[in-house]
């Protein structure tokens, strides 16, 4: 053999071996529901070839050069076929992983001679509660000192989303449009509460909605749309404003309003055995111990997903793709549906478990249920969604094995603000029906808090952005069409054509579409 052939042979295997050592130093990295496949990368390597790229050397590869397709009989371009899909499936898949992270030091485990609940990651960026230097005693004869469920408060995510529903549209108002060259589109509603004397406005901006009450004493006469709008910001530069006067307006500004409003949460629940500390361990998960099965059953009750009527946080409710059984409650006048990792289907040979990840990588919040001493690490599940994680471990009682004694931590990303109830000190729970409580008010306002996030509210002041330009444009269109403006003839003949049966306009038809998550139903 030539001494080319032999050098050839040589790199072919060196590549060869490169590449499978990349890929089982990689898993998988969840980019989200407002995104696509993520191509970040950790370490070394880089992503370089696009997507087109990557198909063309695919399509290119000599599994697709072997044999013509225009000489080559059907069951043999049926082949070629299929051997293109399975590698173009598997190409992307591939592009969802990223390396391993360094084995976490078994020095690393020990603080004080205890095992904390969670331990920081050594690049940082997230906060632990109760921090580790406070877990001095956790015993559960400790004192504790906790709120009363009673006192649990559940955050709203928009206190103000209401206002416009509960005090103006079963009064006798007016609602005005206009474009600053400053501030875009504005949308002003006014309402007079005679019994107050007093006038209610609601000013909305891209950036956020004001709200305020002015005492007719105070003006000796009515104030304009203007007027009022300077009272609530003084960057207004318009010089007046137009009329609304469509008929379905209050239906479409209680739309925008109420956006962020929702009654539906769905959150991941992950089990850790003791010496797990990687995410491909957890999510490999599949037995699920009398243990995990009670503490679940705190939480809230197994159904069956075939033919489930309730919220059911993007699982299959028809074909079984997502698992037989869910975990489900209601509380509060919300619904919770959580998506259990060992209910979820297993995939042999994928480590990366990814028809989990797209689940659980897509909530924002997850609870981990710890069975054994193994800390859990704040940053192991990579996801650009989650930002928070609540852990939940069953220690050893003193008053018998009957007791159920559960201690919590909670860590989230550092730009999430700290939300409520707070920890008892020491961080221990004793009865069911409290730690249900607080775990069910911990996750929902842990949810609301972390839309406060940076990556969160880029997208919502986009979103909201994009909702208020419809909103003012369809406003400013309609009350037009209404006044019989010539300009929007076109615009009330296709009204006129489509009928009243099928909605009330563009706005409600279509602005829901922007918030829907891009994950499969």
């Amino acid at each position: 053999m030539s001494e080319r052939n032999i050098q050839s042979r040589t790199n072919g295997n060196e590549s060869k071996k490169r590449n499978d050592m990349s890929f089982s130093r990689k898993r998988s990295f969840t980019f989200g529901a407002y995104g696509g496949v993520d191509r970040f990368t950790h370490g070394d390597e880089a992503r370089t070839e696009s997507s087109e790229d990557s198909m063309l050397d695919i399509l290119d590869s000599p599994a697709s050069e072997s044999k013509s397709f225009i000489t080559a009989s059907s069951n043999q371009r049926d082949t070629e076929l299929f051997e293109i899909i399975e590698k173009l499936q598997g190409s992307r898949i591939d592009e969802q992983r990223c390396e391993f992270p360094l084995p976490l030091k078994s020095q690393d485990l020990t603080i004080g001679g205890d095992l904390p609940l969670v331990l920081p990651s050594e690049s940082g960026g997230y906060w632990i509660d109760p921090p580790l230097e406070r877990l001095v005693d956790v015993s559960p004869t400790s004192c504790q000192h906790g709120l009363h469920p009673e006192r649990y408060d559940i955050m709203e995510r928009d206190g103000e989303a209401r206002i416009y529903h509960t005090f103006f549209r079963s009064r006798h108002h007016h609602s005005f449009t206009a474009a600053d060259p400053c501030l875009g589109p504005l949308v002003l509603s006014v309402c007079l509460e005679e019994e107050e004397n007093r006038l209610r406005v609601i000013l909305r901006m891209k950036e956020s909605t004001l709200h305020g009450l002015f005492s007719l004493s105070l003006f000796p006469n009515i104030p304009s749309a203007v007027e009022l709008a300077k009272m609530l910001c003084d960057r207004v530069t318009v010089s007046n404003f137009e009329v609304v006067c469509h008929l379905r307006a209050p239906e479409l500004i209680t739309a925008f309003d109420e956006h962020r409003v929702s009654l539906n949460f769905k959150f991941g629940i992950l089990c850790q055995t003791e010496g797990q500390v990687s995410e491909e361990d957890i999510l490999s998960n599949t037995g699920e111990s009398e243990e995990f099965v009670e503490f679940l059953s705190v939480l809230g009750e197994t159904v069956q997903l075939q033919g489930f009527t309730g919220f059911r946080g993007g699982l299959d409710v028809c074909h079984g793709q997502t698992g037989s059984e869910a975990v489900y409650t209601s509380f509060h006048g919300r619904e919770i549906m959580f998506h259990v990792a060992t209910k979820l289907p297993f995939t042999d040979g994928d480590p990366q478990q990814l028809q989990r990840k797209r689940h659980i990588g897509n909530d924002i919040v997850a609870l981990v249920y710890q069975e054994g001493n193994t800390p859990f690490l704040s940053d192991v599940i990579k996801s650009h969604f989650l930002h928070c994680f609540l852990v939940v471990r069953r220690i050893q009682s003193t008053e018998g094995m009957d007791k159920r004694v559960y201690q919590v931590s909670v860590t989230a990303r550092e730009d999430v603000p700290p939300f409520g109830p707070a920890l008892p000190d020491p961080p221990i729970f004793t009865e069911r029906s409290l730690l249900r409580e607080f775990l069910l008010t911990k996750l929902i306002n842990a949810e609301i808090s972390c839309y406060k996030a940076q990556q969160f509210s880029r997208l919502e002041l986009r979103t909201r952005s994009s909702l208020l330009e419809n909103l003012q444009a369809e406003l400013s269109t309609r009350s037009r069409c209404m006044m019989g403006d010539p300009s929007t003839s076109t615009l009330a003949s296709a009204e006129s054509a489509r009928g009243t049966s099928e909605g009330s306009g563009g706005f409600i038809e279509n602005f829901k579409v922007s918030l829907k998550p891009c994950v499969p139903p």
